[in-house]
This record gives C-alpha cells, sequence and structure tokens, in this order.
C-alpha cells in the first residue's frame, strides 16, 4: 500500500515537494523550464540563460557552475525578477546548476570557529539569526564550522550581504569546504522550510 503524504519521513516530504520555475528572462518571462529535483548541469536541460526564478516549494540553491560548484545563491520560496533579487556580490550572472536543499529540523543550532579544524575562538548560534557577528561581540575570521542542527546560509558581509555559502548538517573542517575563498563570514540565518515554518504558508498535495 502507498504511503499517503502525512505518513512521509519529514525529509523525504520535503523533497518531494520541491518545485522551482525558471525564465530565461527577467520578470518571469521567456521560456519557463520546471524541476523538481537536482540538476547539475542547466544548460543540458535546454536552459541557455537564468534570467528569473519563482520558487513554489524548496528551499533550493543554485550554484555558478556545472555540479553543483562555484558561488552559492539560496532561494527559498517567493519570486525573484532579476539577478539583484537574489544576489548582490556581483562576481557573476549566471546560473549552471541547481538542486533542492535538505531540511530536516525544526531546530537549529550552528557553531563557527576562528581556526580550521574547530579550533581556535567560537561564536555558537542557537534557534536565532545573527546579522551582524561584530555586535554579538565576534570580529575573527570563520574558518570551520560545525552544523549540529537545522540548515543555515553564512554571509560573507554584515546584513546578510556578499557572498553566500550554504550550511547543511554536519562538519566543515576548512573554509574550502563549504566554498569560501577567503575565511570571513559575518552574519548567518536560518533557512527554514514552509513544511516547518510560516504555517498555512505552503499546503502539500494529498
Amino acid at each position: 500500500m502507498m504511503a499517503s503524504e502525512h505518513q512521509m519521513p519529514a525529509s523525504k516530504q520535503q523533497q518531494a515537494s520541491s518545485k522551482i520555475a525558471i525564465f530565461e528572462q527577467e520578470n518571469f518571462q521567456g521560456r519557463c523550464h520546471e524541476l523538481s529535483g537536482a540538476c547539475p548541469n542547466l544548460k543540458e536541460a535546454g536552459v541557455d540563460k537564468v534570467g528569473s526564478i519563482l520558487v513554489h516549494s524548496g528551499p533550493w540553491v543554485g550554484y555558478e557552475q556545472a555540479s553543483c560548484k562555484g558561488e552559492q545563491f539560496v532561494f527559498e520560496k517567493g519570486e525573484y525578477p532579476r539577478w539583484d533579487s537574489w544576489t548582490n556580490s556581483r562576481r557573476s550572472d549566471s546560473i549552471t546548476s541547481l538542486r533542492p536543499i535538505k531540511v530536516d529540523s525544526q531546530e537549529h543550532k550552528i557553531v563557527l570557529y576562528e581556526n580550521p579544524s574547530f579550533t581556535g575562538k567560537k561564536i555558537e548560534i542557537i534557534d536565532d539569526d545573527v546579522p551582524s557577528f561584530h555586535a554579538h561581540g565576534y570580529q575573527e575570521k570563520v574558518s570551520s564550522v560545525r552544523v549540529q542542527s537545522g540548515t543555515w546560509v553564512g554571509y560573507q558581509y554584515p546584513g546578510y550581504r556578499g557572498y553566500q555559502y550554504l550550511f547543511e548538517k554536519g562538519d566543515y573542517k576548512d573554509s574550502s569546504d563549504f566554498g569560501a575563498q577567503h575565511p570571513q563570514i559575518q552574519s548567518v540565518r536560518r533557512i527554514r522550510d514552509m513544511q516547518w515554518h510560516q504555517r498555512g504558508a505552503y499546503h502539500p498535495t494529498n
């Protein structure tokens, strides 16, 4: 007998419900391509350019390069009519691969360390978004990260600006493990999926 939606494990529900629409022009114009799973190479899937994005359910992460490499761009449910609505880093203007983000916990805990291999000064964050590490007295670099629960996105600068770094549950022993060229993170926030948060905003199909 096939399991109903509410009987599925939470992580399976989230993955099954992920849906994103990619438009080749700004403001949701031009050819549209819909995805419900990972796409390691959008060009091979027939997407020539990403001009705007509509996330029906997610969240998702896009990458500058194929095979989920290069600069990262995090998308939560909502509308992204043009490039500057999902990034302000200005290093790249292309997305070449996409995948759903795993969100399997209502709790959030992350520890960021000054040095590689979880050594040196640290800042520990539990169930909160932090727009400025400096305001919390942490002015050191971030060279390693341990995510004990939840899913997070770190930013190069305060106020959730600059390069984005996705942190799913696990250990990141060095800044290269999370895709950073320089060990600098100055703000961090939780990624919250519709099934866990903003109750009523997302309704799974039975």
